[in-house]
């Protein structure tokens, strides 16, 4: 980057350190970090956009692999090291060996004054050090191929987990889409504009897009610098959701006056979706946990100015009395582990267990049997998570069909290729990372007999 852009100006590193931090010493959530922390910068230029959000995803994402490397190099081990220190190391080291416009000499000189900045000055020999003696190395930054955990950055309890229930071929697979650089989604709102007007408002504002093979209303974009920044975006045009995630409203099979219950709703992209099937009838009930989570809901309802859409702050473990048996559909888009989608929260992966998927499915369950109350005879329930694993998918569906008196109904219509989605034809269909360009995502459906 020039000596002279804005991004020097705002001292972009000193940002994704704030973002590190926050994220890996604090257990904030990458995304909302990430969010954040550009909106409070202010910072509009795409250069500097792009330059924070790939350095501080990519150092979160890699952080495995970055550890490994310091701890080559340090005779302090990254987890001896002040937090300051070992995210500088970390997001220096991730400089280094991935982004090749940025010159090593900038990256370790960049690295040794950010420490000054942050009252670590007797500490800048030691990362002057570190830096320097990686630079003079390069051969030992390459991973050994047959370490899998260190090169794709993957707890080894997620790996064995993917190989015993799915063996080597699907997980590679999956490791191989968690680390591949994630398209923008986005869903067109059938009701507010047609496909040929929605492509040439894209047209105007020089987006360009690819279609979806999937489904007519849905796109991958490119050449954007803020979603936010989209007209299209703030006149309600669309609505950012992945391909894997709109199969819930396909398999829904809305039809006009539904009355429908979204129990865990936010940010709002099926809730929306719902909505917009709905043509402006019906009734969309959008639930979920804390008025933060709401909050997001209730921007996206501002924003698409859909009227049929009702929220309300409301534990999904919990029954609202007002609600049973009033439901023609109810979605159930579980608290979940969320391996599915690592390519975009990569730091999941370091903040879920082996013991967490035991609890969520639990969890699960008692948000499930707390839907079927809803269903009106013949309603439909939806389940689905984002995560790729057999407790939470797999095993609800069963304990669905023998606890719940539920009838599971076939989702071949939602598909193009029934070989690769063969249990489609028994109500369920588990998407793996990379397939079609979706993330890992879990759909079933169930009918109240």
């Amino acid at each position: 980057m020039g000596s002279n852009t804005k991004a020097d100006n705002i001292q972009p590193r000193s940002i994704v350190l704030d973002i590190l931090i926050e994220v890996l010493e604090k257990d904030r959530l990458s995304h909302l970090a990430i969010r954040d922390a550009l909106q409070r910068k202010e910072i509009t230029a795409q250069c500097d956009r792009a330059f924070i959000k790939r350095l501080a995803q990519g150092t979160i994402e890699r952080l495995l692999e970055l550890d490994y490397i310091i701890n080559l190099f340090s005779k302090v081990k990254v987890n001896k090291q002040k937090p300051v220190i070992r995210n500088i190391l970390r997001m220096s080291v991730y400089q280094i060996k991935y982004m090749d416009s940025v010159p090593d000499s900038a990256v370790c000189n960049e690295a040794v004054k950010l420490t000054s900045k942050r009252g670590f000055y007797n500490l800048k020999g030691f990362v002057n050090g570190v830096l320097r003696n990686i630079m003079r190395n390069p051969e030992k930054l390459l991973i050994p191929e047959d370490n899998i955990s260190i090169r794709y950055s993957m707890p080894q309890w997620i790996i064995d987990l993917w190989m015993d229930e799915y063996g080597n071929d699907r997980t590679m697979q999956m490791l191989d889409a968690s680390q591949k650089e994630k398209r923008i989604c986005i869903r067109r709102n059938t009701s507010k504009i047609s496909g040929e007007k929605f492509e040439a408002a894209l047209k105007e504002e020089q987006i360009q897009f690819d279609k979806s093979p999937l489904c007519e209303y849905v796109y991958y974009i490119r050449n954007v610098s803020g979603i936010d920044k989209i007209k299209a975006f703030g006149e309600g045009m669309f609505q950012v959701q992945d391909m894997s995630s709109v199969m819930v409203g396909l398999a829904a099979d809305v039809k006009k006056d539904m009355i429908c219950l979204d129990m865990c709703a936010a940010p709002g992209g099926k809730t929306m979706h719902i909505a917009d099937l709905l043509k402006g009838t019906g009734k969309v009930y959008a639930r979920d946990i804390s008025e933060e989570k709401i909050n997001l809901i209730r921007e996206n309802i501002k924003r698409t100015g859909f009227q049929n859409v009702e929220t309300k702050v409301f534990d999904a473990a919990k029954t609202d009395e007002s609600l049973i048996g009033q439901c023609d559909l109810v979605i159930c888009d579980l608290p979940c582990s969320g391996l599915g989608v690592m390519a975009g929260k990569s730091d999941i992966k370091y903040k879920t267990s082996y013991e967490d998927i035991i609890n969520l499915a639990e969890v699960q369950k008692n948000i499930l049997a707390t839907a079927k109350k809803y269903l009106k005879k013949n309603g439909r329930l939806i389940f689905s998570t984002c995560t790729v694993n057999k407790i939470e998918n797999d095993d609800n569906v069963k304990w669905i069909k023998e606890n719940l008196g539920l009838t599971p109904f076939s989702l071949e219509n939602i598909i193009q290729d029934t070989k690769k989605y063969p249990t489609a034809a028994d109500g369920y269909i588990q998407i793996f990372p990379g397939d079609d360009d979706m993330d890992g995502f879990f759909v079933s459906g169930f009918t109240n007999t």
